[in-house]
């Protein structure tokens, strides 16, 4: 065989490609198309209605020791609302405590408001709160009995 018989037998195409028979499709009638879409659409599930509503809920807190901001950090991480009450804890305890919080709150693009004298509500992102405590304690118009 020649060298230019090879090349041309490389290049060619080859007989067994003109007896390929290509095996015949199945028809498709109007109706089994939509057989199979309805199918498909029982198999679907929608994931937005089987979650349940984010609870949207406040917590109460009152530290004792600094560890106890874990909890609360936790929390406002979760999106949910604390109340903290400082009474229970030293005011050099309470003073790092609120200066954790207020980085906590700060990075979820929350709030921290001072609603009692040892009392602060911090809020995530998504809490609207509305009206002041301030005005009303400094005016001494609460009573407590």
């Amino acid at each position: 065989m020649s060298f230019s018989s090879k090349l041309s037998s490389f290049f060619s195409v080859d007989d067994d490609f003109e007896n390929y028979e290509e095996e015949p499709r199945e028809e498709s009638y109007p109706g089994s198309k939509a057989t199979t879409e309805s199918r498909d659409e029982r198999n679907v599930m929608a994931l937005h209605n089987e979650r349940r509503p984010l609870e949207k809920k406040i917590m109460l807190f009152e530290p004792r020791i600094f560890s106890d901001v874990k909890a609360i950090a936790g929390k406002l991480l979760a999106g949910q609302a604390a109340v903290v009450n400082f009474q229970r804890i030293d005011d050099e305890q309470a003073h790092r405590v609120v200066d954790f919080l207020s980085g906590v709150v700060f990075a979820v693009d929350g709030e921290i408001q001072r609603i009692g004298e040892q009392i602060f509500l911090c809020t995530p992102h998504d809490f609207e709160v509305e009206g002041n405590l301030t005005d009303t304690m400094r005016n001494g118009d609460y009573k407590y009995n």
